[in-house]
């Protein structure tokens, strides 16, 4: 059960569906997270879906074009999900990676601990005439 959540939580993000992702997390989630800028923290699901899941990771005017590549795990009592995204903006086409960590009680994820990638250019073959 718990290598599913993962996966649901990584569709979830990719599609960015908000109500899915409230229904996967503990309303108190505990939550910690560092991308290459800054480290996150917050204590709710409401918090961290908003404001930063889809309020600054993956914004208004970020597309996640396709799921490359997720990937999860239990290692001992702890679940993983490994997840790589494509993303265009209007900076260029990006891969973003992001390595999970996470408890599961009551079907929900309740401890959640993200390493990102950050945005990676990718370099998008042009097209010749």
């Amino acid at each position: 059960m718990g290598s599913e959540i993962g996966e649901r939580f990584a569709q979830a993000i990719a599609v960015k569906d908000a109500k899915a992702l409230l229904t996967l997390l503990s309303p108190d989630i505990d939550f910690l997270a560092m991308t290459p800028n800054r480290v996150w923290e917050v204590a709710s699901a409401e918090q961290l879906v908003d404001e930063v899941i889809l309020g600054k990771w993956f914004g208004d005017n970020d597309h996640i074009d396709a799921v490359e590549s997720i990937d999860a795990a239990t290692v001992v009592d702890r679940h993983r999900v490994g997840y790589r995204f494509r993303v265009t903006n209007a900076d260029g086409t990006f891969a973003v990676e992001q390595q999970a960590y996470y408890a599961v009680a009551d079907d929900r994820i309740n401890w959640l601990r993200i390493m990102c990638s950050g945005y990676r250019r990718v370099r998008v073959p042009s097209v010749s005439s």
